[in-house]
């Protein structure tokens, strides 16, 4: 009697854990966010990249059109600590992104992300593409601020806390600015000389053209100005030779 008594006691608390998990538990969608086609200009910046639409991947009974549905972007390394926020108070903006490793951004609803949609809207999403907003503002799609590697998910919320979530994408690297570097090999005795060489040719150059340039168009001696539309120009005056008109032939 007094282990089916507590048995008894038991099954309250173990239904109402079950409860508690199934209101905890995110439903997973089979969907991996892909990058957009590379032959897409700018899929890949030094602060942002484009992903695909996610078209028809939130047509689940238990999403509404009025869930929020949000871009996490997280560090490759930091996918293992993500925790979905409970409320859209605790919802991480760009400003946590040193701090927590990912945030969440570029909030949808569901008819937006439908598969039968026309016209141009949401057919790619880039990340890091708003250069106004407010690091610290929620849902702020703010620059990203190194090459990463990144990986982002899509996370269904409503008022009372995550519904679904898609899978990680893989990592994604950003482009890189590349520094000038010197030719490879050490540089020769005679390729140093030549250079040195012609830097002076070339120091020579550029002071003696001035001068030929300032000699020429000012030296007013024997010379005329002729003016023009736009500007005046300066041309020699050159003096005829002197024709002698011979005889004419019978002439006495």
């Amino acid at each position: 009697m007094g282990l089916s008594g507590g048995r008894y006691r038991l099954l309250p608390l173990l239904l109402l854990l079950t409860v508690l998990q199934r209101g905890t538990g995110l439903k997973r969608i089979g969907y991996v966010p892909q990058l957009a086609s590379p032959s897409l200009a700018g899929t890949l910046t030094q602060s942002t990249f484009t992903l695909e639409q996610p078209t028809g991947q939130f047509s689940h009974l238990n999403i509404s059109d009025l869930d929020a549905i949000w871009l996490v972007v997280a560090h490759s390394n930091a996918t293992p600590n993500f925790t979905a926020p409970r409320r859209v108070e605790d919802i991480p903006a760009p400003a946590d992104f040193t701090q927590r490793g990912y945030y969440l951004t570029l909030m949808a609803h569901r008819p937006l992300y439908l598969g039968n949609q026309t016209g141009n809207q949401l057919r790619v999403l880039r990340v890091g593409n708003d250069t106004g907003c407010f690091p610290a503002k929620r849902g702020c799609n703010a620059p990203l601020p190194d090459p990463g590697p990144y990986r982002v998910k899509f996370l269904v919320m409503r008022d009372r806390g995550p519904v679904a979530e898609t899978e990680w994408s893989s990592k994604t690297r950003l482009q890189q600015a590349e520094a000038l570097q010197a030719a490879p090999g050490p540089q020769s005795v005679g390729t140093v000389v030549s250079i040195a060489v012609l830097s002076v040719l070339l120091a020579v150059l550029l002071t003696a053209l001035p001068a030929l340039l300032i000699y020429t168009c000012y030296d007013t001696r024997g010379s005329t100005p002729i003016s023009g539309p736009e500007q005046s120009v300066c041309m020699r005056r050159y003096d005829t030779h002197h024709v002698i008109s011979l005889p004419a032939v019978g002439d006495s």
